[in-house]
């Protein structure tokens, strides 16, 4: 059984690669998150396979951190945001679908062909991964790039956090404790600022749509 855990990491690596893939053709800002709670529990399942094959608990405490946060509270928190704010669609972005796929396919080789002298060196498990990881954090990045609403930007920020964490957790077998509850705290008290300015910004223009910052003067 054992044997078989290796496998079993990177069929969840995949699986966040392809939801990856998923958010960034998702227009429908509900299954965004949706998609972005089940990759979060994606690496939850990932970081407890590989604390159990490494017999390191400091992973249990990270996959715990991440399921609290990524699966469960973060998700319920943007759920009620948009209910708030009846936000449900975001349909107005700078690349077209097909467009949006071909440069994530591209931005996934770049990924992989950058990860394979770096992973050749890590001893991990599941360093193989890396190029995974880096993919998860490019395709997160140009959804933030690529999405004008405030919601499916702060979706894109939250899902390269995501993709950090199993870059250092495939590569490193885990961080230093403190470094997992600092981030973890960040990613929460970013998350309830990143509230309220969706807040304000609707509010002030009766929009989402981040352009309209733009129209805003020194008086």
């Amino acid at each position: 059984m054992i044997k078989f855990l290796p496998q079993l990491i990177n069929l969840f690596a995949t699986l966040i690669l392809l939801l990856s893939f998923a958010m960034i053709s998702q227009r429908r800002i509900v299954s965004l998150i949706n998609l972005f709670m089940i990759q979060g529990a994606a690496l939850v399942a990932a970081s407890f396979l590989l604390g159990y094959v490494t017999h390191q608990p400091d992973l249990y405490v990270s996959g715990t951190l991440t399921l609290v946060l990524k699966v469960f509270f973060i998700p319920w928190m943007l759920h009620r945001v948009i209910r708030k704010l009846n936000v449900r669609w975001d349909v107005e972005t700078l690349l077209n679908i097909p467009t949006t796929m071909l440069v994530g396919i591209a931005l996934v080789i770049f990924s992989f062909s950058l990860a394979l002298p770096i992973s050749r060196l890590s001893d991990s498990i599941a360093g193989g991964s890396l190029g995974i990881a880096l993919a998860c954090v490019m395709l997160s990045f140009m959804m933030m790039i690529t999405r004008s609403k405030a919601v499916p930007q702060v979706i894109g920020f939250l899902s390269m956090e995501n993709g950090l964490i199993f870059a250092a957790t495939t590569v490193t077998n885990g961080m230093p404790m403190i470094v997992e509850f600092g981030i973890a705290l960040d990613v929460l008290v970013g998350v309830l600022i990143l509230g309220v300015f969706m807040f304000q910004i609707r509010e002030k223009f009766d929009s989402l749509d981040i352009n309209n910052l733009e129209t805003l003067k020194e008086d």
